[in-house]
């Protein structure tokens, strides 16, 4: 699956811009601050969530102005995307598939998107968080159900939690009702994170050493008990209600990553081996996923190749190339990309206007 075209109307620095690429490699060169990462953005917007950045929707009106902003995409098996916020409406996402309303979960059914970006280099160093979100991103583009799990749990979540704060006491059947909803989508969250860390692990372990680091992969916090999460819960309420927080399910789970040839934790390896232990994550999941679903996932590097030594770099150009699939790649040179074969969209952005070429 490949986007044939993107259209911007008012998204972050791009008052209107349209994009025609091909169904390989998209190459977005200019200068640092000229709009290369807005573009990967937007086509990030096409799958559930607040896009590789994790902003606020108001943010990337463009100029943050009440007027919303809007993203469009046909996909080149005709598919019309849209997306976007509305002036009255600036927190509130609308999405559009095929010209009808959507619920954001539904774009998960119609194509995988994968991003690595520089903010990501400290994934393994910072809290756990980001990296429930990176393996969450990886869940979903092998089940697109996850983002409908996850969204149902966590609202459960935030309801109980204020009921939980009720100076009165909480109605306990009303406590009950809504943690046996977060049982349900918190349990099939945690098949579908195992299910992934264990195909993925597998793909790992299996490939020969290389130009990019294996990881190997494991879920660490919390862990389904054998009673079941709704027991759990209730067994908790008391500890939740003083701490303000729910204290046990599939929100408090952490991805731990190793580096399997050297046997040693991510978070202790140099930043050029945790970069490659990225690359080498993403690369194999778009595998797996490309193995599972019969379709490659859309897959953005942002600045990428400003961080890789010639060899690495050329590695990587390869393994894409031989892979398929739409990659769309930023840098702020052209020579950055040199020995890109085969189909190659060149586009050239500055002053936040962009041009083929």
């Amino acid at each position: 699956m490949a986007v044939a075209r993107l259209a911007l109307t008012d998204f972050r620095s791009y008052a209107d811009a349209l994009i025609a690429p091909g169904a390989g490699f998209v190459v977005l060169t200019g200068e640092n601050g000229a709009g290369k990462t807005n573009v990967l953005e937007a086509v990030s917007l096409f799958a559930p969530g607040r896009g590789l950045r994790g902003a606020a929707l108001s943010e990337m009106a463009r100029g943050q102005g009440p007027g919303g902003f809007a993203v469009a995409a046909r996909l080149d098996d005709g598919t019309e995307l849209g997306t976007g916020t509305l002036a009255t409406a600036p927190e509130r996402r609308q999405v559009r598939i095929n010209g009808a309303g959507a619920a954001a979960a539904a774009l998960a059914q119609r194509l995988s998107i994968l991003w690595l970006t520089p903010a990501m280099d400290r994934l393994f160093v910072e809290g756990a968080g980001g990296r429930r979100r990176f393996l969450d991103r990886l869940v979903l583009a092998l089940d697109p159900g996850h983002a409908a799990h996850a969204t149902r749990y966590e609202a459960a979540m935030r309801a109980r939690n204020r009921l939980l704060a009720e100076p009165d006491g909480a109605d306990p059947a009303w406590l009950a009702a809504l943690e046996a909803g977060m049982a349900e989508h918190g349990e099939a969250m945690a098949a579908a994170r195992a299910e992934a860390v264990a195909l993925l692990g597998q793909r790992l372990a299996g490939q020969p050493r290389g130009p990019f680091a294996r990881a190997g992969l494991a879920l660490e916090g919390w862990a389904r008990a054998p009673q079941g999460l709704a027991a759990e819960l209730r067994a908790s309420r008391g500890r939740d209600g003083a701490a303000g927080r729910t204290l046990v399910g599939p929100h408090r789970t952490d991805l731990a990553v190793t580096h399997l040839d050297k046997d040693q934790p991510a978070a202790r390896c140099s930043t050029g081996e945790q970069k490659a232990l990225l690359l080498g994550l993403v690369l194999a999941h778009a595998d797996l996923v490309a193995e599972r679903s019969g379709r490659r996932p859309i897959v953005l590097l942002d600045e990428v190749a400003a961080h890789l030594d010639p060899s690495r770099r050329a590695a990587l150009f390869d393994r894409l190339a031989g892979e398929g699939g739409q990659v769309w790649m930023t840098g702020t040179e052209e020579a950055l990309f040199a020995g890109l074969s085969g189909d190659v969209t060149w586009l050239s952005v500055a002053g936040s206007a962009i041009r083929s070429g």
